[in-house]
């Protein structure tokens, strides 16, 4: 440890003990985000608050030409972490525990760290955390494709790699740890990497142009999604027995209206009106599919405005699947024949 180092880390603490004994509960260090030749981030990253008024010890200031941050991390962001819902994964799952309050805080940042392993090692959990990366990433993709200045468009191709290198770390149960490298370093050694992937990200580094930076952006994104799909359905065997099929029935319930109007609309021959509900129900399907583990539905594949029929008879065997699927489960729907029967079920 230098010199710097070691006396930085001992101010923190003695900062703690003595203005902060009862607001602070953890100080933490981080490897893998500092020069060699430096000290930032070895003698200190974070502290984690406990009060209000623990907040008041954060502080940056620049030290021999070397900036340094203390900053709070809420026990709320620590759950975050370990529920990968913030993507400073390195800063709770390879901490340095610096200093802690009590063995209370140890304990309970220790449970953090056993539960984000515990969900690294679920891979039905990482796989919907993988799908929430690659939404975020095709959500910068609609707007990439707009940009009309190189730095935003580039900016915007480096965040779509990153999402996509987490989803990807992801299904191989890792994330990143060397905060100094991209992405590029670690893929390597992984398991499970989408082919040409690597090669992608190089490109993208060599990209000089808007168009080409979008071009290899499209690619990358649709290397992930093929290989994300490849743990679909082995994502679901594992997490069938969580599935709430109570819950789908309600969402049923509540959209049998929509199926009740395109049909009917389908009748009229109204192709906008059916369009409409169509467009909201395809959404929905998208998003229940995954989250009850349904195959893929496609409800607007058939839509013609010229010939609704076919688009009526698809709708009718999406439904069908959709009934068929929660009753084989055991899970009753709320239908009611007349408004007698819903009252003498309900009274």
């Amino acid at each position: 440890m230098k010199p710097t180092q070691k006396e930085l880390e001992q101010w923190a603490i003695d900062k703690i003990k003595n203005d902060y004994p009862k607001d602070i509960a953890l100080l933490i260090a981080i490897e893998g985000h500092s020069l060699e030749s430096d000290c930032h981030g070895l003698c200190f990253d974070y502290f984690v608050p406990d009060t209000d008024r623990g907040y008041e010890l954060a502080t940056t200031f620049i030290l021999d030409g070397v900036g340094h941050d203390l900053y709070p991390r809420s026990w709320e962001r620590i759950d975050n972490m370990a529920n990968f819902n913030d993507d400073f994964h390195m800063g709770l799952g390879d901490a340095i525990i610096l200093y802690s309050r009590s063995e209370e805080d140890l304990r309970k940042f220790r449970d953090y760290q056993e539960l984000q392993q515990k969900n690294l090692g679920d891979k039905a959990f990482m796989y919907r955390k993988a799908l929430e990366k690659l939404d975020a990433a095709m959500d910068i993709f609609r707007t990439l494709m707009f940009e009309d200045k190189v730095y935003k468009v580039r900016m915007g191709a480096g965040y779509i790699a990153q999402f996509l290198s987490h989803a990807i770390g992801y299904m191989n149960g890792k994330y990143f740890k060397q905060r100094l490298e991209l992405p590029i370093v670690e893929l390597r050694s992984m398991n499970m990497v989408p082919e040409g992937f690597v090669e992608a990200y190089e490109d993208l580094i060599q990209a000089k142009t808007i168009e080409s930076l979008q071009e290899v952006s499209r690619r990358m994104i649709q290397m992930t999604r093929r290989f994300l799909e490849t743990f679909r359905d082995q994502s679901q065997d594992q997490s069938i027995d969580s599935i709430d099929y109570q819950s789908l029935a309600g969402w049923y319930e509540e959209g049998s209206l929509a199926f009740r109007r395109m049909y009917i609309h389908c009748d009229e021959k109204n192709p906008e009106r059916v369009f409409v509900d169509a467009l909201v129900m395809q959404n929905e399907f998208n998003i229940i599919c995954q989250e009850f583990g349904l195959k893929e539905v496609d409800l607007m594949g058939p839509f013609d405005a010229d010939h609704l029929d076919a688009f009526k008879k698809n709708a009718k065997e999406v439904e069908a699947y959709i009934i068929e699927t929660i009753e084989s489960k055991g899970v009753r729907i709320n239908a009611y024949g007349s408004l007698d029967e819903f009252l003498r079920a309900n009274s």
